[in-house]
């Protein structure tokens, strides 16, 4: 069983101590790629290093988390905007990200993270490029700047996707995957839901480690060695294998990122 985790933070300060033995348990667990969203410029260094010693296991993005975005988000969206664009940039970024709007813990910087965003896309748009979207009760004004930039399909994940089945039918229609990681273990009916409405070739595998680590590591520290549960978790929940699961979800993985 081939496995694509289509999110993690291995880089992460999480990993310090033992990153390399996370890595040779994630191969170990058949995941053949793992791809590196970036957050902001106080991890990029980090997520460069750890492409430098492993460059046949990692692929990278290129983005500004929402949550990072402040005060001095133009200097932010400044670096990442040098990074997609640079000369040896094509061919090496697989994604814009992971980008998108979080308001979940308050509305201070709404109009900013929404600018961020809507440049992020259009630079995805430049560069043909998907985007990975980070949505965290927003889901209602990513939709409306979506609806906004006028694209009638879009190519891209929203990433740990927890909207309902109404959204995630709407956001496969304009085109997205939905990433999928350890929540669907949880006792959650709405994600079980999600998981049966969507066409298997729409969804992708994920960790987001070291966060959201599945049952019966709920609450430890999550890594991509726990792909394989989520893959059947989401087989149990549609009558099939995991073996199928992670063939479909692997092709679309390598079609979407063009690994």
């Amino acid at each position: 069983m081939t496995l694509i985790d289509t999110h993690c933070h291995l880089y992460d300060e999480a990993f310090d101590a033992d990153r390399a033995a996370a890595l040779q348990r994630a191969l170990d667990a058949g995941v053949e790629w793992m791809l590196l969203p970036d957050i902001d410029s106080q991890s990029t260094p980090r997520l460069e290093a750890l492409m430098a010693a492993h460059p046949h296991h990692f692929r990278p993005m290129a983005g500004l988390h929402p949550t990072s975005v402040k005060e001095d988000f133009e200097r932010e969206l400044a670096l990442v905007h040098d990074r997609l664009f640079r000369q040896d940039a094509p061919g090496r970024y697989v994604a814009v990200g992971e980008i998108g709007m979080d308001l979940y813990w308050d509305r201070t910087f709404e109009a900013e993270q929404r600018e961020a965003l809507r440049r992020q896309m259009l630079w995805a748009e430049a560069l043909e490029l998907p985007v990975c979207l980070h949505i965290r009760k927003a889901h209602n004004e990513v939709f409306g700047l979506l609806r906004d930039l006028g694209r009638r399909q879009y190519r891209g994940v929203m990433h740990c996707f927890g909207g309902s089945v109404q959204e995630a039918l709407r956001a496969v229609e304009m085109g997205f995957h939905l990433g999928i990681g350890g929540v669907v273990t949880f006792k959650n009916a709405t994600m079980a839901d999600v998981v049966r409405a969507v066409p298997l070739e729409r969804l992708l595998l994920e960790t987001d480690a070291p966060y959201l680590s599945p049952v019966p590591h709920r609450g430890q520290r999550n890594e991509s060695a726990y792909l394989p549960l989520v893959a059947r978790r989401i087989a149990d929940l549609r009558g099939t294998s995991p073996d199928e699961v992670a063939e479909v979800t692997t092709a679309s993985a390598i079609a979407l990122f063009g690994l």
